[in-house]
């Protein structure tokens, strides 16, 4: 099993004669891996801003897939947190968006905002 991994990552783990003992140190040796991709992925999520370089669409579905990329390091992101995210990562020219969006009784979720700010971004370019 040694034989088949790539030398860099080979060096930091243990001599092992067992193979059970081999696969849990490369578990444990991932493990850390993990948390600091999370950290990483939940950074860019909290932090993202839109910069008017794709559509809209696009921005929505980077921030969707940050929260899916959690959800498969076990950091589930709520459908509502996600619209949240996505509502603060836009820029000024939104606030009348977003203040109606606060105002309306009803929640949105990721889907029917999207749809509503694809709507808001094609009557800001007119």
């Amino acid at each position: 099993m040694r034989m088949t991994i790539v030398g860099n990552i080979k060096t930091s783990l243990p001599k092992s004669d067992s193979a059970k003992e081999f696969l849990k140190a490369v578990e444990e040796r991932f493990k850390t891996a993990d948390k600091s991709l999370a950290g990483t992925l939940m950074a860019q999520l909290t932090t993202m801003k839109y910069n008017g370089v794709h559509g809209m669409q696009n921005h929505i579905l980077e921030m969707t897939n940050l929260a899916a990329k959690l959800k498969t390091l076990g950091m589930t992101v709520g459908e509502s947190f996600l619209v949240q995210f996505i509502l603060n990562s836009l820029p000024v020219q939104y606030g009348p968006f977003q203040i109606h969006y606060n105002t309306i009784k009803d929640k949105w979720n990721v889907n029917e905002l999207t749809n509503m700010v694809v709507q808001e971004e094609a009557r800001l370019k007119q």
